[in-house]
This record gives C-alpha cells, structure tokens and sequence, in this order.
C-alpha cells in the first residue's frame, strides 16, 4: 500500500514531518482502540482510516489556506474528522472541535493530549447552542463540517459561526450539486453565498467527494440558528 506521507504529497502536495507521520499514526491506532468499546466510526481498516478519514480530512486544503493559522470549527466532528488531521499537518491552527456526544468528546480530549495538540479544544454542544455562544458566533475564520446533514440545515449550523469574509466548507457526496440549489434559500437568508463547488478523487474509490465553498458575505439574523431540533426538521429550502 502506498505510504499516507507519499499519497498526501501526490495529491496534496503536502510534505509530512516525520513527528506528524508519527501521531496520525498514533491517531489510527487509538481510534481503532477506542472504538472497540464506543462507537466512533464504522472504517477502523488500516487503509479505510488512511483514504475516507486522514486524506478526505486533507483534501480540505486544496480549498484553503492554513498556512496562516486561521481560527477554524470543525463542527460535528465525531472523532475528529477533519480537523484533527488538519491541525496536525497545520500546527499553526487554532482548532475548536465541536461535538454533541459526549463519549465522542472523551476520545477527543485524550487525542488531543496524547498528541500534545496545543491552540485545540472541544466543545461539547450542539451546533444550535453554540452558534448563539459568546465567543463562538461570527469568530471563525473557516467553519468545516464533514458528514452532518443536507445542505439546507447545515449552513444554518455554520454561517453562524463564520466571520464576515470567512469559509464555510461542507464535505459532501454525490448530492452536492443537488444541496446547493436546495440550500439557495438558506443561503440567502443566513449571509452565504457559494463560492465554488470543487471535486476531490480519492484514491480506490469509484465515487468523487465535494467541497462546497461558501463566503460569509453578511451576517447572519441574530434569530439563527434556530432551537435545536428545528434546522433539521424544517430547514429554509
């Protein structure tokens, strides 16, 4: 199997350090552990973790620029994904992981001090709280988000959380396309508009993932997110 460091550098152009090829190992290895007593993630396989969890969480960089050490939520992030790999690869992150499930949190706190990833934090809320948060709304420079829900709902949970001029990048499937014209209302109303649509070929797998890159080009009504519950069940589409 062709190495994580040699795929990253194909596909990426990323040049993994020896210490960062280090913890995503040492990442793959717990979340494997982990997961044999909480449920974590269905792709516990060597080469499953490489290909759907660490290179779909790099792919994000072909969208922006981490260079820079932008202030970034990843929300939903289940066991980490994919801002964990993001902020190994980017030291110069500021990383806040937001998550729901509580036994989801406890993987993360202890992956965050295993591999000592200092400027990351969780934060154990649902995204309709924590968009509403002092310190929280309108303070990311890029809001990511990766296997959540539609479009429609989804920028309600994330335009929030993005400062004017900010990205909000959702990782999506082969219904991209189609959630983007769905989610045209929403956008409107919540001060998003699509920047592009962009594709991602990841390798052994037949089917393209997408990244939906949308700018925060105004703010959001202080009435969004609404409660909990109620972007999901009846999103602005």
């Amino acid at each position: 199997m062709t190495t994580l460091n040699q795929q990253a550098a194909q596909l990426f152009g990323l040049q993994l350090t020896a210490t960062q090829a280090e913890q995503l190992a040492l990442y793959a290895r717990d979340l494997a552990d982990w997961n044999t007593h909480t449920n974590l993630t269905a792709i516990v396989d060597e080469t499953g973790i490489q290909v759907k969890h660490f290179l779909d969480s790099l792919s994000v960089v072909t969208a922006c620029d981490f260079t820079t050490g932008p202030k970034v939520i990843d929300i939903g992030t289940g066991a980490g994904f994919p801002g964990v790999p993001l902020r190994i690869v980017f030291p110069q992150i500021q990383l806040t992981l937001l998550e729901a499930t509580g036994k989801k949190v406890a993987f993360l706190d202890h992956i965050i001090n295993q591999l000592h990833l200092d400027h990351t934090e969780t934060l154990h809320a649902r995204a309709e709280d924590a968009g509403h948060m002092t310190g929280q709304r309108a303070a990311y420079d890029v809001v990511l988000a990766r296997a959540v829900t539609r479009l429609p709902a989804l920028v309600e949970y994330m335009l929030p959380m993005a400062k004017i001029g900010g990205l909000c990048i959702a990782m999506k499937g082969s219904t991209a396309q189609t959630e983007v014209q769905d989610a045209k209302r929403a956008l409107n109303i919540l001060g998003g508009r699509v920047k592009s649509v962009e594709s991602v070929q990841l390798p052994g797998l037949d089917d393209l993932h997408y990244l939906v890159i949308i700018e925060k080009v105004a703010h959001t009504p202080p009435s969004y997110p609404r409660k909990p519950g109620i972007p999901a069940r009846q999103p602005l589409s």
